[in-house]
């Protein structure tokens, strides 16, 4: 008992010096601009949450919006304009002030924040691993030939070509518990999900098996939620400090700075994942062909301090090796670079 009294009593201690020490006024209301789906509510509410533990006395309060990605259901991301069809309508809130903060999902991120934004927080990842969900079979292995496999990503889809070719790979789109609604009224044998969203929502229960990211690599950012507000907002920033998880953030802009030179966005098979260990930053990567006939791998180590110089360099490793070819065939048109 006494050791939790200590423990409790610093952690309260510390809370009140960041206070003490922020050199702005506390404002009076926070406005959280977020989607509608309950998946991305769950995490506005969470982000709201945390935020009263630290300031009651602020009025906190969460702005729905549907956004154009939400409207669109009958087309892959990858064909209708990618991860800032997710975005758009959020900064244009915190744009004209009917917002003060967005919450993300930090695998919807665009890579690159528009002007006049800015990336305040990466919070505490969530499990970053894929999820098989089936109601029939336990794992890929066990699904037999011709069996239909559902997901909304190039990623995945490139990833489980590549390793079962004898699997068809169909598209998915929808909030979690659409998807979840398709596997059982029996659209697919089963489907590939973020294991942090299906967590997130108490649905655990409906992971047959975690992929471990040997078999499925990580989406960049997979996991981590991210807090924008506009750049001419320092206050903000430094209020939102508290919530802002150091070992995730290195992780997330490694792999963020991988995909930001090799153009990254739904319309590029490509994956990033990072993880520290022992005090190094392990980052690895890969760009692919969509049927999975070509995969380019590689791995890249050093100081998690130096996550976005890794990130670039381990992009360099893998276009020398081919994946500068493979980008050029997927986006011919305007150019990856």
């Amino acid at each position: 008992m006494l050791k939790w009294f200590l423990v409790k009593s610093f952690c309260i201690s510390f809370i009140f010096i960041i206070l003490m020490s922020n050199s702005y006024t506390l404002p009076k209301k926070i406005v959280i601009a977020s989607r509608e789906s309950l998946l991305a509510m769950w995490q506005a509410e969470h982000i709201q949450q945390r935020l009263l533990e630290l300031y009651p006395q602020t009025d906190i309060s969460i702005l729905g919006m549907t956004t154009r990605g939400d409207q669109i259901l009958d087309q892959s991301l990858s064909k209708i304009g990618g991860k800032g069809l997710f975005i758009k309508e959020l900064e244009q809130a915190l744009e004209d002030g009917s917002a003060d903060i967005a919450v993300h999902s930090m695998k919807d991120m665009p890579m690159n924040v528009p002007e006049g934004f800015k990336l305040a927080v990466i919070t505490e990842r969530e499990d970053p691993h894929d999820a098989f969900v089936s109601n029939q079979y336990s794992s890929l292995d066990a699904l037999p030939p011709g069996s239909i496999v559902g997901t909304s990503s190039l990623r995945r889809e490139s990833q489980l070509r590549a390793r079962f070719p004898h699997l068809k790979v169909q598209p998915l789109r929808g909030n979690v518990q659409t998807r979840l609604r398709k596997l059982d009224e029996g659209q697919y044998a089963a489907i590939i999900l973020a294991a942090a969203g299906l967590k997130r929502l108490g649905l655990s229960d409906r992971i047959t098996a975690l992929l471990p990211s040997e078999q499925s690599l990580p989406a960049v950012g997979q996991g981590a939620l991210g807090i924008e507000c506009r750049a001419d907002r320092p206050d903000l920033v430094e209020w939102l400090q508290p919530l802002h998880h150091q070992t995730t953030a290195y992780c997330v802009e490694a792999e963020r700075a991988m995909s930001r030179v090799l153009g990254g966005s739904c319309q590029v098979p490509l994956g990033a994942f990072g993880e520290i260990f022992d005090g190094v930053l392990q980052l690895r990567g890969f760009v692919a062909q969509p049927d999975g006939l070509r995969i380019v791998s590689d791995t890249i180590s050093g100081q998690p301090a130096q996550g976005l110089q890794l990130g670039q360099l381990l992009a360099e490793k893998l276009i020398h090796q081919g994946a500068g070819e493979i980008l050029a065939a997927l986006v011919p048109a305007e150019g990856w670079k």
